[in-house]
């Protein structure tokens, strides 16, 4: 039996998308997303918020340009993704990334800006 890759988060996005065009006009985004969750800690509800990195590819990450903002909610749909490069330095890092597959965009930051003025 093969293994299963799968992530679904529902985050906020803490940057605009970083929309780039690499060899072939092959597009790729790239924005960090945000999800929260409550924890007891000492007897207390604490918030608790894990950083997410998103990459999206082709037209996925086209529309993603065009309608995602910082702070808006969205749910993402995906398969984790590690990879290692050198840094400038001439040091080996890692990061895990989120290969989108799917993403939904759940409601804009000038929604809730609507939504708390009335």
């Amino acid at each position: 039996m093969s293994g299963i890759n799968k992530v679904i988060l529902i985050g906020h996005l803490g940057e605009n998308p970083d929309l780039r065009r690499l060899a072939d006009n092959i597009t790729v985004s790239s924005f960090p997303l945000a999800t929260t969750e409550m924890q007891t800690k000492d007897g207390e509800r604490v918030e608790v918020t894990e950083w997410h990195n998103i990459v999206m590819w082709r037209g996925m990450a086209e529309s993603a340009g065009r309608l995602l903002h910082k702070g808006d909610l969205v749910y993402i749909e995906g398969k984790l993704r590690t990879r290692s490069f050198v840094d400038k330095a001439g040091v080996r890092k890692a990061v895990t990334e989120i290969m989108t597959e799917n993403f939904v965009a759940l409601s804009k930051t000038t929604d809730l800006a609507e939504i708390a003025e009335e």
